[in-house]
Formats: structure tokens, sequence, C-alpha cells
């Protein structure tokens, strides 16, 4: 009896980890290696069944663009496990970093981390 109730919680808390919105907040000047580790900790975050992330670049100054493209792959591989990885708060030079690294069909962008957030709602609700 208690085995069946353990995998019950486990499947109840898969479920709620899938559901979830994780905001990761970043500030400074971001490295090519700091988006290196950023990436291996989204890949690590997912494999533990978070589907669903927006990176907050409203406090970043500065990123190196040879970071974006990992990033871009960690965005596909969210999308292929069903979830999603969306942008906000980018600057308009932090924008043009990420179309001269050729991201700019990648993400979907928004100016406050609420709203990139209300968007993985509304992309649940049902259509009448």
């Amino acid at each position: 009896m208690n085995q069946v109730l353990e995998v019950r919680r486990r499947a109840t808390s898969a479920l709620a980890g899938a559901e979830r919105v994780e905001t990761l907040m970043l500030e400074g000047e971001l490295s090519e290696q700091d988006l290196l580790k950023l990436c291996d900790e989204l890949t690590q975050r997912m494999h533990r069944g978070l589907r669903q992330v927006v990176l907050d670049l409203s406090e970043v100054g500065h990123l190196n663009y040879r970071g974006v493209k990992p990033l871009m792959a960690r965005a596909e591989a969210f999308r292929r496990t069903g979830g999603d990885l969306k942008l906000s708060g980018l600057s308009p030079y932090l924008a043009a970093i990420f179309r001269a690294a050729g991201a700019h069909d990648t993400f979907e962008i928004y100016p406050h981390m609420n709203d990139a957030r209300a968007a993985f709602s509304l992309a649940r609700a049902p259509f009448v």
C-alpha cells in the first residue's frame, strides 16, 4: 500500500513540474562561459521535468553572442518535450545581439517577465 502511494506522489509531482513556469532572472554581463553554464542548468532542469522557462534579461547589460546558439538549441529541446523557453526584458541592444546571432525567429520575446509567464497560460487555454 505504501508503495502505491509513493508512486502516486511521484506522478503528481511530475505533473505539477510539467505545469510550473520557472523564471530565471539573469544580471550583469554574461560571457560565453556563463551562457554555457546556463544551458547546462537548463538541461538539468528539463531532465527533472521542468518544461516551461522564462529567462528574464532585464538586468543584463551585455552577453556574448557566441552563447546564443547553445541557448537556441536548449529552446528547441524544450519544444521537443512539449515546453518552451521564452525571453523577457531584452533591451534594444540585447535584441540586436540576438538578431545578429540568428535567433530572431527562435524565441518568443516579451517586454516583461509577467507577460512571458502569462503566455504559457494562454497557450493552454481552451479555444471556444
